[in-house]
């Protein structure tokens, strides 16, 4: 025979009215799932709060510069630019899951090897012979590559070139802190000791070999007509950023699509028009903009481009969120 819960006497027994049950019931940190809410708990079609931006390199690149000559490595052990979305409230992410900044780093300098629970990656954008330190292991960072930094790695970085080099970070930072799985700690002697230095690593995404991928890469897919000729350089250590890399030949046009991810692109080669929602960004070489989650996306290439797609797709497909669908 199954138990029977009785109900003591309680306040509530007095209760007639709607709104004092409401009053009486928050006092147990409880509120009615059927009252209308500013922020409602569900909405009809998939749309992010981030707005599509576009950050030109031409712009931030003399800035970077001029923070090369203002500010050291003592006070800004990395000197970024952190890309802000322009959102009300928000204080530093680039999209809901990720964040990217523009990094320098002057000749004969170095970053002290820390580690945090974040998954990163760098773009480079500028560089003939700085490198990267990862889990005792240094590599080289020339332009065209992409660097992986998984969470929890020992990771450095530091120059042996002639000229300023600049390139693009990307962290799940906003998605730690949504999911509060944050931890950070500066190496205990600030650089790793005995480090082999290796020319290849499963760290390093090399240029040569992104050039070779996409050589190789067929056509085929409903995604090619969205998204052109690509190349995935996902890497299991760090699921939760898609890294795709997307070829487009002088006067390519790809279909208008909406995609249940939010994108962020690099521009390392070339030129071209992206209409972003509302918003229409002519971009260049070394340039940056983002792609909401839910908004139309129709991407054309004035001249031979290559561009890094940095986005949650593999994080939305896990969960069962992803969907792509053309549009108008």
């Amino acid at each position: 025979m199954s138990e029977v819960l009785e109900t003591p006497k309680s306040r509530y027994d007095a209760i007639r009215d709607v709104d004092e049950l409401i009053r009486a019931i928050d006092a147990q940190n409880c509120t009615p799932g059927w009252t209308a809410r500013e922020q409602p708990l569900m909405w009809r079609n998939p749309l992010s709060k981030f707005v599509p931006v576009h950050w030109r390199y031409a712009e931030i690149r003399p800035a970077l510069l001029a923070a090369g000559r203002v500010i050291g490595t003592d006070l800004a052990e990395r000197r970024n630019f952190v890309l802000r979305n322009p959102i009300e409230g928000n204080d530093f992410a680039t999209t809901r899951t990720l964040v990217g900044a523009y990094q320098s780093i002057l000749p004969g300098e170095t970053a002290r090897s820390h580690r945090h629970s974040s998954h990163a990656l760098r773009v480079i954008i500028e560089s003939r012979g700085s490198y990267s330190v990862v889990n005792g292991k240094r590599h080289p960072m020339e332009t065209g590559d992409i660097v992986l930094t998984p969470g929890n790695h020992w990771h450095g970085h530091g120059h042996d070139g002639d000229a300023q080099a600049f390139w693009f970070d990307c962290l799940d930072l906003p998605l730690v802190h949504l999911l509060e799985p944050m931890k950070a700690e500066d190496h205990p002697e600030h650089w790793e000791q005995n480090v082999e230095r290796v020319g290849h690593s499963p760290m390093r995404i090399e240029w040569a070999d992104i050039e070779r991928r996409l050589a190789a890469a067929g056509a085929g897919g409903i995604d090619d007509s969205f998204f052109g000729k690509t190349v995935d350089c996902t890497s299991t250590l760090m699921p939760t950023i898609t890294i795709k890399v997307h070829q487009w030949a002088a006067c390519w046009q790809g279909g208008a699509y909406r995609r249940n991810a939010n994108a962020i692109y690099v521009v390392l080669r070339g030129s071209g028009t992206s209409a972003v929602g509302e918003e229409r960004f002519d971009w260049a070489f070394g340039d940056v903009f983002v792609a909401p989650l839910g908004v139309r996306v129709a991407h054309s290439a004035r001249e031979d481009a290559v561009l890094v797609a940095l986005t949650d797709e593999g994080l939305m497909k896990f969960c069962g969120y992803d969907g792509l669908e053309a549009c108008e």
